[in-house]
């Protein structure tokens, strides 16, 4: 299984999949294997660059032989840079897109998939524009991604915020209970959608079909950011995928562990009772924010990620086992602990995502951020996130990584941290300030640029988000408060810590509503 295949992205054609079965915990419905053998769109982009071509058109490099392009690349790459709105490729009936819409749809269980070229962010942003076409206010897991905020201030909706389960030693949020959902849904008489994460990046897998059965009793459909499970549901060692446990509306960040290029995803909506008032609304808002000017690799790479995922599920199976056998390792050696070993206290919790290991590195001595920042240097290898307490590294489905070489890395690192020291220099996760404006009203409102130590108290005109994860710790109308700030600016000074949206690397000034 190749992980790392060429990919290509869908087009300003029509992204139309005729329906099949949601919910099926099998790859693809019974009698599809072979037609999920092909990668119609990326084997005719194949085609097409094998031909002579005259390029007189855009993209302006036209696949010139010696260019910089080519002798950077290799002149495959060039070579495979269509356009859109090509005969043959995405132009007319039944071409080789829709057969490639078609099949990662029966491949995820829905009743139609879009392609998308800006991740899985322009599928939130996408989510969160259609829902204000069935209520007035969002149901929101508080922890969701910066993208959904973005997706509130597009799209101007209220929200009403449930908050997640915190891990006080780990300083990292889960997710929420169909209880919580429930309970926000009660108070919120004009709810259009619940949204919820899960997986979570850490790994922790929610409940969804609880929360689901909750969305739906409201009479509401449930939006699952499913950024990090693309993965899900195409071997028995993986978790199921969130429309085979109820959700109405996937996304899925198909290069995070599935095997497409970076900035390709998908976006899945289920066969329910909301597919025929959602369906026409997401085509007109993939349409809105879609480029006219879709990435023919990154579109191709989705294609033949769907592919390797239902037809080489053995590969898959072999990065779980690898992933299991990382985390026996670090038990039996004794250092450090597994993060998903203390899933099991959290009721939000019901699974772990076996190809995430999250190691608690405080237990061995060291911070994340020094463990990755090391583990980078000294030896090469790059990890998906650190946080104060802990390293996240991640085996894509099909990848075969020398965990070996991580396992003996890890553990020749240096214990610089001792006991009651190391615990009392822990950052811990900062609880939000109170919501006095919408998310749109605030981005929009006339705003000020202040000393950090002057935003206390005031209202956040900006979205605010310790990268990685990037989940937002500030909102727009949320108020600022000290405790926020200390978390962003120690983010900011850490090793390979980022604040997305901060106006100053050390996030020395924020922007406040005038």
């Amino acid at each position: 299984m190749d992980c790392h295949a060429p990919g290509v992205n869908t087009r300003t054609t029509d992204q139309r999949t005729p329906s099949s079965t949601a919910g099926s915990p099998s790859p693809a419905p019974r009698g599809s294997a072979s037609r999920q053998l092909s990668a119609p769109y990326a084997e005719a982009v194949l085609r097409h660059a094998g031909r002579d071509w005259l390029r007189l058109n855009v993209p302006g490099h036209a696949a010139t032989p010696g260019s910089d392009l080519a002798g950077f690349f290799g002149p495959r790459v060039p070579a495979l840079d269509f356009p859109p709105l090509l005969d043959g490729i995405d132009l007319g009936p039944d071409t080789p897109l829709d057969r490639a819409l078609h099949l990662a749809a029966e491949a995820w269980g829905a009743r139609r998939t879009w392609f998308l070229t800006n991740g899985a962010s322009q599928g939130n942003q996408i989510a969160s524009m259609v829902a204000t076409a069935l209520g007035r206010t969002l149901v929101v897991q508080r922890s969701v991604h910066s993208s959904v905020i973005d997706g509130l201030v597009l799209s101007g909706m209220d929200a009403v915020f449930v908050q997640p389960s915190v891990d006080p030693e780990q300083g990292i949020a889960h997710g929420v209970t169909a209880a919580d959902v429930a309970e926000a849904l009660a108070r919120t008489p004009d709810a259009a959608a619940v949204y919820i994460v899960s997986p979570s990046y850490f790994g922790a897998v929610a409940d969804v079909r609880a929360i689901a059965d909750a969305a739906h009793a409201a009479g509401v459909p449930l939006i699952v950011d499913e950024a990090w499970g693309s993965h899900f549901g195409f071997h028995p060692g993986l978790p199921a995928r969130a429309l085979a446990r109820g959700a109405d509306l996937a996304t899925s960040s198909t290069h995070k562990l599935a095997g497409s290029l970076t900035q390709s995803a998908m976006l899945h909506l289920a066969e329910g009772p909301f597919a025929d008032r959602l369906e026409p609304l997401v085509d007109r808002a993939f349409r809105l924010v879609q480029s006219t000017s879709a990435s023919a690799l990154l579109t191709a790479s989705l294609d033949l990620a769907r592919r390797s995922l239902v037809t080489d599920a053995d590969a898959t199976g072999a990065c779980v086992e690898a992933a299991e056998r990382v985390r026996g390792a670090v038990r039996a050696l004794g250092r450090f602990k597994v993060v998903s070993d203390g899933f099991h206290a959290f009721p939000d919790i019901v699974g772990a995502d076996p190809l995430r290991i999250a190691i608690d590195t405080r237990a061995g001595g060291i911070t994340g951020h020094e463990a990755r920042r090391r583990l980078f240097q000294d030896h090469q290898i790059m990890v998906e996130v650190a946080t104060d307490a802990a390293i996240v590294a991640v085996i894509g489905a099909g990848s075969a990584p020398d965990t070996d070489r991580f396992v003996e890395a890890l553990h020749t690192l240096p214990s610089p941290l001792t006991g009651a020291a190391g615990a009392r220099g822990m950052l811990r996760l900062p609880d939000p300030g109170p919501t006095k404006l919408t998310a749109r009203e605030a981005f929009l409102s006339p705003a000020l640029v202040v000393d950090a130590e002057d935003a206390v108290g005031r209202i956040s005109a900006d979205t605010l988000a310790a990268y990685p994860p990037g989940i937002p710790n500030v909102l727009p109308g949320e108020v600022i408060t000290a405790e926020v700030v200390r978390f962003l600016q120690r983010t900011a000074t850490a090793p390979n810590g980022h604040v997305r949206g901060a106006l100053d690397l050390g996030v020395t000034r924020l922007r406040v509503v005038a």
